[in-house]
């Protein structure tokens, strides 16, 4: 079959030249789509007058009979026919003639590509949402059972104060439903049709696109057609929210991947998230939130390399927006499997709780105790920080920790101290105290946990 745009050229295009220009061995992901568009093109031609009835009928069934063949996997796509949208209007000839050339009355490959990732991007970014979900949840039941589970927290990758493993993995809860609300916002700008504008300044035919809009699910219409087939926020939006998705997720594997290091033993990961070494027998590698760390860059360069393509860019249309789409599909797939590997991780993992608290033991983690309790007495909280400091440096040099120094010594320092001073250096007093809002404190956690499952059970 001849190109469907090929009447005013004498020659054909090189073949090396038609497979650089061509699309489809990537945009064939979106042929559900793209035939979802052409249904509703169809019925708004017939019912603005457009086509006859007859003639939509045909179409109709035609986009039908080629549906099926495709979900059947009989459909070949072919360079030659360079899109999804000519692979299928091809594919719809074959089954009705002539009259499926009329589908394109009205319409413009650069507002159905256009229409087309919009209905990509809402069925991922709702994919995307349920997923993030599941991920929270799996956190939120974690943090449940760890509430009262020490370790030590750190700055600087240094133990500072310690804190509830729940407390630590609520952090996470609360970062990635940022990200949740980041790409339901998303949705806003992904449902919106661009179908109509045609090729950049609408057409002269009575269309209805709020028709298609509503046969298609989406909620409003571009007002301005060079807009609508020249805007990839809503691909940029998803792009730079997969991006810092992405970031969280890294975060929380290099933790992990610490945590079941020889040096922390702080959690064992599942053999079903671990690899082995081919030459070292006794390794157990954390392969998956390494991959899951390292895949965090590809999504950056895709983020990259569609804000480079676009940054230039004159209206309307370009070929150079051809290069949005396979970034796209490669970050939704980076980030879904991302998602779905992250929770299996963490719903299969065990946590050794005796060496998480053990390691808050045998450490100055408990420095700003002491300080608070001076701090408490009275004592200006500079003068208390500098004593704790003097303190511990004079530990340090002996080869003990605060809670070895006699209380002789202590009321020796400042007569503010009393016996109940190593009842407070315990990490878990220590953590059980910190009960300001949103503190480390069991009760604190806990009401975080709560409010986390209120939210959860409300986005369902």
């Amino acid at each position: 079959m001849a190109k469907l745009w090929g009447g005013r050229f004498e020659e054909g295009l090189d073949k090396k030249t038609e497979a650089f220009g061509a699309s489809i061995t990537f945009d064939k992901k979106m042929a559900r789509q793209d035939l979802k568009g052409s249904l509703a093109h169809v019925t708004m031609l017939a019912s603005t007058g457009i086509l006859t009835a007859d003639e939509a009928d045909q179409i109709k069934a035609g986009i039908k009979k080629v549906e099926e063949k495709y979900e059947k996997g009989d459909i070949e796509f072919k360079i030659e026919n360079e899109d999804i949208h000519m692979n299928m209007e091809t594919y719809l000839h074959a089954e009705i003639g002539p009259v499926a050339g009329k589908l394109h009355t009205a319409r413009s490959r650069n507002d159905q590509v256009a229409t087309d990732m919009h209905l990509w991007m809402k069925d991922t970014l709702t994919e995307t949402l349920e997923k993030l979900h599941n991920l929270r949840e799996v956190l939120v039941a974690l943090a449940s059972e760890h509430v009262e589970t020490i370790m030590p927290g750190y700055t600087h990758l240094q133990h500072a104060q310690p804190i509830s493993f729940g407390h630590h993995l609520m952090a996470y809860y609360s970062m990635l439903t940022r990200d949740f609300e980041r790409f339901e916002f998303n949705i806003q700008h992904a449902d919106i049709s661009p179908l109509g504008a045609a090729a950049l300044a609408g057409t002269t035919f009575p269309i209805d696109r709020k028709e298609t809009a509503s046969l298609m699910g989406f909620s409003d219409v571009y007002v301005n057609s060079m807009d609508a087939v020249s805007d990839r926020d809503f691909i940029l939006e998803f792009l730079s929210n997969a991006s810092i998705l992405m970031m969280h997720l890294s975060r929380f594997c290099e933790e992990i991947i610490l945590w079941c290091s020889n040096e922390y033993k702080f959690v064992t990961l599942s053999d079903a998230f671990s690899t082995g070494s081919s030459i070292m027998p006794q390794k157990k590698n954390p392969d998956m939130a390494e991959l899951i760390r390292g895949k965090s860059g590809r999504v950056y360069g895709n983020l990259f390399g569609l804000l480079t393509v676009m940054k230039s860019l004159p209206l309307a249309y370009n070929k150079d927006l051809q290069e949005d789409k396979e970034g796209m599909f490669d970050t939704a797939d980076t980030i879904l499997t991302s998602l779905d590997v992250m929770a299996g991780m963490l719903s299969t993992l065990s946590v050794n709780k005796e060496i998480m608290s053990s390691s808050t033991e045998k450490d100055f983690s408990n420095a700003t105790e002491l300080a608070d309790y001076l701090a408490a007495k009275g004592l200006p909280f500079r003068q208390a920080h500098e004593i704790v400091g003097e303190m511990v440096l004079e530990c340090t040099k002996a080869g003990y920790y605060l809670q070895d120094v006699p209380l002789e010594r202590y009321q020796e320092v400042s007569p503010l101290i009393e016996a109940d001073i190593y009842e407070t250096l315990k990490s878990r007093t220590a953590v059980e105290r910190r009960d300001s809002f949103g503190g480390t404190g069991f009760e604190q956690v806990k009401m975080q946990i709560e409010r986390a499952k209120d939210t959860l059970e409300s986005e369902k």
